[in-house]
This record gives C-alpha cells, sequence and structure tokens, in this order.
C-alpha cells in the first residue's frame, strides 16, 4: 500500500511541472457570502451562504468558511461542504499555455501564509491545460503546495497512510501529439 501510495505521488509530482500563479501572491482577497460574523478579539471571521473568495486567479467556494488572521497579518480559512455541495477551488499556473489546478473536497483548509491548500475527505484535484482534462487524482487527503511543485496523497482524512484505510485513484490522460505529416505522394504515371 505504501508503495502504491509513494509511486502515485511521484508520478503525480513528475507531471506536474508548473507553479500556481505567483502574482496571485500580491492580490487582494474578496470574499462574498450572504452572511458574516466577526470576532475581532479573537480575529476570526464566519462567512456562511455561498461564500465565494477570490485572491487574483484563486477561486474557492462553498457553503460556509472561518476565516482566521494570524497575528502577522496571514489569513487561514477553512471552508466546509454541505450535503450535495462540495467545497472548491481553481487556480491558474504559471507556465506556457491555459494551465489550471482545481479541486474538491468535503473540507479544504488554506493559508494564504504558505499557499498551502489541504482537502479532507472525499478529495479530488484535476490539472486542466487548454481547458481540457490532463490529469485527475482522489483519496480521502490531498494536501497541494504550489509553491514547491507538490501533492501528496493520503488514504485517510487524518492525512496520514494507515493500512486497510482506503485507495486512491489516478487517471492521467494520454499526451496529445500533433500528427505526423502525410508522406507526399508519387506522381502518377502515364502507362
Amino acid at each position: 500500500m505504501k508503495k502504491l501510495i509513494l509511486s502515485a505521488t511521484m508520478l503525480l509530482l513528475a507531471v506536474t511541472a508548473a507553479q500556481a500563479e505567483k502574482a496571485d501572491a500580491n492580490k487582494p482577497t474578496t470574499i462574498n457570502y450572504d452572511e458574516l460574523q466577526i470576532d475581532d478579539v479573537k480575529q476570526i471571521k464566519t462567512l456562511i451562504g455561498n461564500v465565494v473568495l477570490t485572491r487574483g486567479t484563486l477561486l474557492m467556494k462553498s457553503p460556509k468558511a472561518v476565516m482566521t488572521t494570524d497575528p502577522e497579518g496571514y489569513d487561514f480559512v477553512v471552508l466546509t461542504s454541505t450535503a450535495g455541495t462540495p467545497a472548491t477551488f481553481r487556480q491558474k499556473r504559471d507556465g506556457a499555455g491555459d494551465q489550471w489546478v482545481e479541486g474538491e473536497a468535503e473540507r479544504i483548509e488554506y493559508s494564504n501564509k504558505t499557499d498551502l491548500v489541504k482537502l479532507f475527505s472525499k478529495a479530488k484535484i484535476r490539472r486542466l491545460e487548454g481547458g481540457r482534462l490532463s490529469d485527475e487524482v482522489d483519496g480521502e487527503f490531498i494536501s497541494y503546495d504550489s509553491r514547491k511543485e507538490q501533492f501528496a496523497v493520503k488514504n485517510s482524512v487524518t492525512g496520514e497512510s494507515k493500512p486497510g484505510a482506503g485507495r486512491g485513484t489516478m487517471v492521467i490522460q494520454p499526451t496529445i501529439r500533433p500528427a505526423a505529416p502525410a508522406a507526399p505522394t508519387p506522381p502518377a504515371t502515364e502507362k
């Protein structure tokens, strides 16, 4: 089991060649919601109903989010799902072409200090290139570090791999290569 998870993680690392959009770190965070509760003493914001968080190309959505701000001013967000509505995220990646990474889970944790996204329970991450699905991985826990270009997939929601806890799946789409030019047709000979 550990070999399978290690192999899947290594393969996924090999196919993830671009980082998250670097410019996102310098963009303001905008949050839309239906209801907001703020505790200024504890630096906690509870956002309820149609929560949409945008920071540059980073887009996160969920029915509920709790944002905590640390003494340095960095935000830590926990997005939670409801029945039938998962928490989601999507972010453009640096690099050539139109590259995106998107994911969903029952709970998503995001730190703007580390740009680390953790997906818990029924977690899925997809990589898209030019709008076309490139790779997809699912498991009970996925950690996506956009700065280091690394994914880690574990078979339990605790973020640890446990014997018999479950299995993940990875789907790698075939690479589409341009068709080879057709060989020239020899001129017709007269008979």
